[in-house]
């Protein structure tokens, strides 16, 4: 592979790690194809250019392993909604908190979501009991991450684990 290798003399480093020196590239080459390996550069900024001995697509492929297994170990959340409104009975806030648990327990987070429908608007008091039932249920396996906030007829609220 001498595709970007235009120097006349470049430093080689052998298949096994070692330093061969600064020879010209040709001779690079022809090592490089007497090991049945490529001649990759490593470094092209460097006087002279550095240059290594190596199965190109046996590295490329190691990279793609590596990279692979790093996404592999990243954590991925998502956010489950939960919603509610402000006449919830206290049965069905139970039934929600045991979903919440579920989601909790996968290390998702949880968005409370509690909506407002025609007149219910004037229960604003009445909501924010539900939403503190809701935070006192859930105080053993889950915290508060963003605090009840209005949006014109929805309450919102996230929870994440603890």
């Amino acid at each position: 592979m001498n595709k970007g290798i235009r120097a006349r003399e470049v430093r080689v480093i052998g298949s096994d790690g070692e330093q061969i020196g600064i020879i010209p590239t040709e001779e690079a080459l022809r090592i490089a194809g007497d090991e049945a390996l490529d001649l990759v550069e490593v470094s092209p900024d460097a006087k002279p250019p550095v240059c290594k001995i190596m199965d190109y697509g046996k590295f490329k492929y190691e990279q793609t392993k590596k990279k692979q297994e790093a996404k592999r170990k990243q954590k991925s959340t998502q956010i489950k909604e939960i919603k509610v409104r402000p006449k919830t009975n206290d049965h069905d806030l139970e039934t929600k908190v045991r979903h919440i648990e579920k989601f909790i327990g996968k290390n998702d987070k949880v968005k409370v979501t509690l909506v407002f429908r025609g007149r219910e608007f004037m229960l604003k008091e009445q909501a924010n009991i539900v939403l503190e039932k809701m935070v006192t249920m859930t105080e053993a396996f889950a915290q508060v991450e963003q605090h009840p906030k209005y949006e014109g007829r929805v309450i919102t609220m996230l929870l994440g684990p603890k």
